[in-house]
């Protein structure tokens, strides 16, 4: 990254790199993704309380690193594609990883935005941005290629920029959208273009789809080396898969509680441990993630 790209990263949580793929290149990704139209899914509104982002739910391409060869090959393509490289070298750290993805949005005219989330809440360390000698570091970021236009006001990503700073909670009413205080900014980013963003950091999500055409934006999210977000980690965190039941067999819960497996997106189902007021280590019943 150059002096200004790594100040505005460093300053707002987000980046445009402008035309990583030919015109050539994202024509052939969208006649393939035209073929394989029979396969798109529709999953719930992820609008969530919003008035603001409300509408139908989101409709995800899925298995686009599976699809038979040659059809695959645009898009594992994208997965180690030398700008994508170049710049996560210096987000994520030398090593960094898919963690999980891609998520390919296929959103249709009147799709349903995302309210924003992340924002550090709760704060988990190992994807918050840091900065330590003149070098900026993510544990989280999220790659985006574009394969339509994303016009001015016209929907697809949107994020707090700066908010990955922010040492306050986001209000429920930019958390929304219902009453962003003119915080929240869709970038304008046309086909071919790639949006890097701070995915745990910083708050992000989406306003709804208006074109008449299709939003084709395809989410790979990447993590440094030592963070696990997601994916597999959580199928093998459990104590008896990660150790062996034989090793785990018979303890106690508080044991069992540090024998699960390294992912920072457990939402909960991982226990927390506090010594209560008699000296004894129990569950920390109280605690959230």
């Amino acid at each position: 990254m150059n002096a200004r790209e790594r100040y505005f990263w460093d300053l707002t949580g987000y980046f445009v790199a402008k035309a990583v793929l030919s015109k050539a290149e994202v024509e052939r990704a969208n006649e393939i993704v035209d073929r394989y139209w029979d396969q798109v899914r529709v999953g719930g509104s992820t609008a969530r309380d919003s008035v603001a982002f409300a509408g139908t739910g989101r409709p995800m391409l899925p298995g686009v690193l599976e699809f038979p060869k040659p059809d695959c090959d645009p898009f594992r393509d994208m997965l180690a594609h030398p700008v994508l490289v170049k710049y996560l070298n210096v987000m994520c750290g030398k090593g960094f990883r898919l963690d999980h993805g891609p998520m390919f949005i296929v959103s249709n005219k009147g799709t349903a935005g995302h309210t924003m989330h992340g924002n550090g809440e709760p704060h988990r360390p190992h994807v918050a941005y840091h900065h330590q000698n003149g070098m900026p570091w993510v544990g989280g970021v999220t790659v985006a290629w574009q394969l339509h236009d994303c016009k001015e006001g016209m929907g697809g990503f949107a994020c707090v920029p700066s908010s990955h700073k922010s040492t306050f909670p986001t209000p429920k009413g930019v958390r929304t959208g219902d009453d962003d205080m003119g915080l929240i900014k869709q970038p304008v980013v046309e086909a071919g273009d790639v949006i890097f963003f701070m995915d745990s950091a910083q708050a992000h999500g989406a306003t709804p789809w208006k074109l008449g055409t299709t939003r084709r934006s395809i989410l790979f999210k990447y993590a440094g080396r030592t963070c696990a977000r997601g994916g597999p980690s959580q199928e093998v965190s459990p104590p008896e898969i990660y150790w062996d039941r034989e090793i785990v067999e018979g303890m106690t819960p508080e044991q069992l509680a540090l024998m699960y497996g390294p992912y920072s997106n457990h939402k909960g189902r991982v226990p927390y441990l506090a010594v209560g007021e008699e000296g004894t280590v129990q569950i920390d019943a109280d605690a959230r993630e």
